[in-house]
């Protein structure tokens, strides 16, 4: 069973998405200045434009900046409709997708023809046709898109068209004008009536592009088969009618390969979008890793330097002190080995050590006792004197560090400047 062929609709939708895969995809010099993460974003803004609005049709052109940089961009040529007094009119327009478009908002002229001309002192539309309209202004990215760009568009050029057509009388070879209508001529303009040198809305004419499989007689429409002719009695060969046939069904089948094909490529397309997502976010999580890394690298050459600081400081204070042992490093007495700078320091010395000893002692005890080395009475009244006397020593280094603190605080007092009242 052979296929039915396309559609011109379905043709240009084909088209479309061809032109813009193959210019979005293109690399090096002559690839387009977009970023790669929003290619996509653009090819589907393109295509949902056009198929919304068939008249605004993609291609790449030269754009100039006002520094004099010139720079190939992609842009949708073609007319907006608008209503105006109940009459649908087609505003010629121009939509630029610039460099960091779509985080930023496009570039939108209106293109008027020889015989237009732009209202003076229009609301949204400056004299060199730049269009500024409040979603232009406010552009918001990802949400915002072509497609509603141009309904809002149509909707600001139906409250006031921004392009007229001068009509100027030729006595001599009047010539009828293309954008004259008759069946709507009481309502062409804007005053609510029409005479010579009048001006009112433009109405360029529609215009749609190019089938990619011809046309046939410039109806758009995609040539069928020729009936066979008879040329008087004798009827076409036979064999050319099934050459004819076999052709028909290989453009068929190799028509429907290709769409396939186009599907899978889009899908492995999805596919690596995805995974360059992917992969720029690992690189992303790499390199905040790295940085941790080397702040903590830098934290610990930081630590080494301190530790090799202190090695550097207790070396000095042990060669200094190695001489007041007389060389003799082997019979060196703890208790004589580290001496206190003040009496509260003596005291604390003596009450921390007399604490800790007792500490080691009542252990001793709780093992003996366990073992059965003493008596249980005599393991509770030795505990007992020890617990009373650990009690002193332990209030006595209390008393002293507060006595301490209170020194420390007097000198601290004593040592800051006076301050003048």
């Amino acid at each position: 069973m052979a296929h039915p062929p396309p559609s011109p609709s379905s043709s240009t939708a084909q088209y479309t998405q061809q032109f813009l895969s193959s210019v979005l995809s293109q690399r090096g010099p002559s690839s387009l200045p977009y970023s790669e993460d929003v290619k996509w974003l653009i090819r589907q803004h393109l295509i949902s434009l056009s198929e919304t609005y068939p008249s605004l049709q993609p291609k790449t052109a030269i754009f100039t900046h006002n520094d004099g940089r010139s720079v190939n961009l992609l842009q949708s040529e073609g007319t907006v409709p608008m209503v105006f007094q109940n009459v649908t009119y087609n505003i010629p327009v121009v939509i630029w997708l610039m460099e960091t478009y779509p985080r930023h908002p496009p570039f939108v002229f209106v293109n008027p023809t020889r015989d237009m001309i732009i209202k003076a002192q229009h609301s949204f539309v400056n004299p060199s046709g730049l269009v500024s309209i409040p979603y232009l202004q406010n552009w918001v990215y990802p949400s915002s898109n072509l497609v509603e760009l141009t309904r809002n568009l149509s909707h600001y050029f139906g409250s006031d068209p921004p392009l007229y057509s001068q009509r100027r009388p030729n006595p001599t070879n009047p010539t009828p004008n293309p954008n004259y209508n008759p069946s709507v001529s009481s309502n062409a303009s804007p005053s609510g009536s029409i005479s010579a040198g009048s001006i009112r809305p433009a109405i360029p004419p529609r215009s749609y592009p190019p089938s990619p499989y011809g046309s046939a007689s410039g109806s758009g429409r995609i040539p069928s088969p020729s009936p066979p002719q008879r040329l008087g009695s004798a009827t076409e060969d036979p064999g050319e009618v099934f050459k004819r046939n076999a052709i028909n069904k290989l453009v068929e089948t190799v028509h429907v390969d290709v769409e396939a094909l186009r599907k899978k490529r889009e899908v492995e397309m999805e596919g690596m979008f995805t995974a360059q997502a992917v992969l720029r976010q690992r690189e992303e999580e790499v390199l905040k890793g790295l940085r941790e890394m080397q702040y903590e690298k830098e934290a610990l050459e930081q630590q080494l330097q301190m530790v090799l600081m202190n090695t550097d400081v207790l070396e000095g204070w042990v060669r200094e002190n190695e001489g007041k042992l007389g060389g003799d490093t082997t019979n060196v007495n703890g208790d004589e080995a580290f001496e206190p700078s003040d009496p509260l320091s003596k005291q604390m010395l003596e009450s921390t050590s007399s604490d800790l000893a007792i500490e080691d002692v009542v252990y001793a005890l709780d093992k003996a006792v366990q073992e059965g080395s003493i008596p249980f009475d005599l393991y509770m009244r030795n505990v007992r004197l020890l617990s009373r006397e650990q009690f002193f020593h332990r209030a006595m280094a209390a008393k002293v560090r507060a006595a301490q603190m209170q020194a420390k605080v007097t000198t601290m007092a004593s040592r800051a400047p006076p301050y003048a009242i």
